[in-house]
């Protein structure tokens, strides 16, 4: 049995779904000054984030710290999506989620209901939410095609998706290794954002909406790609079994994604 398999035979408790909370307000507080001295940071369109109201960020992933750093240089609290093997290890299970860390089940069915209700709870009290639309960590460093959660998140409530370009933060934690590198240099940049008013489907054909989703998201894509200059390509990244979760569940087709849709919103950061 996988990790993950065992994982969806536990049950999480309420509290680990709740999202940012003041606990990462304070913990901001105490690690962004360290962080500023142990590596360098070049922070752009940060000022574009609404100072309130729900939007979702999109980033690419390229580093374990990814998602860490932009809750830590933030200058609103971020909750953000992480698989639920976490929650199985007691050096992350209480800690993860406290700081924002939503966990869902990537074995699929029931379960990774959780978290896309936990997703759309945090955007409806006004707050960000973080996903990263590869899915998972780009090994090559190349950015691959978005998958359509955040777009569908994005319609439904009616909040903007702000792409976010992450570049240095593979060279600080590369992918598998175990500790940061110190005195290193990354750039963030916060796109301009995207808006779903542009994409809502004016006809009721499930075709029609799936097609918005796409075209939104690959915008999303698009806008990563000249903020980093990675390489783009047009597949999936890490595709496996594993990874088609919660976005099957978004669609009420649970436990199937099909070619057309495929596009879970986990990740294994």
């Amino acid at each position: 049995m996988t990790r993950a398999q065992q994982a969806s035979t536990k049950q999480f408790p309420d509290w680990v779904f709740d999202g940012a909370t003041q606990f990462q307000t304070r913990l901001r507080s105490l690690v962004q000054p360290v962080a500023r001295r142990a590596w360098k940071f070049e922070l752009t369109g940060f000022d574009r984030l609404p100072r309130s109201g729900a939007a979702i960020l999109c980033p690419n992933h390229i580093s374990f710290l990814d998602s860490a750093l932009l809750m830590v240089l933030s200058p609103r609290n971020i909750s953000f999506i992480g698989k639920s093997e976490y929650i199985d290890s007691w050096k992350t299970r209480w800690f993860f989620p406290k700081v924002g860390m939503i966990p869902v089940d990537r074995s699929g069915g029931e379960k990774s209901h959780a978290a896309l209700d936990a997703a759309e709870r945090v955007l409806r009290r006004g707050e960000l939410f973080g996903i990263f639309p590869e899915g998972t960590r780009s090994r090559d460093g190349c950015l691959y095609k978005g998958r359509t959660g955040a777009a569908r998140l994005a319609v439904k409530i009616g909040c903007p998706i702000f792409p976010v370009g992450i570049t240095g933060t593979d060279l600080i934690q590369p992918p598998d290794a175990k500790a940061p590198k110190l005195f290193k240099s990354a750039t963030i940049t916060i796109g301009r954002p995207i808006k779903p008013e542009r994409y809502v489907s004016a006809g009721p054909p499930e075709a029609e909406q799936h097609r918005a989703w796409r075209e939104m998201i690959d915008e999303v894509m698009f806008e990563i790609r000249e903020m980093t200059e990675q390489v783009y390509k047009n597949v999936y990244a890490g595709k496996s079994t594993e990874s088609t979760a919660v976005d099957s569940v978004a669609t009420g087709h649970v436990g199937h994604v099909s070619d057309r849709d495929n596009s879970p919103v986990t990740t294994d950061a």
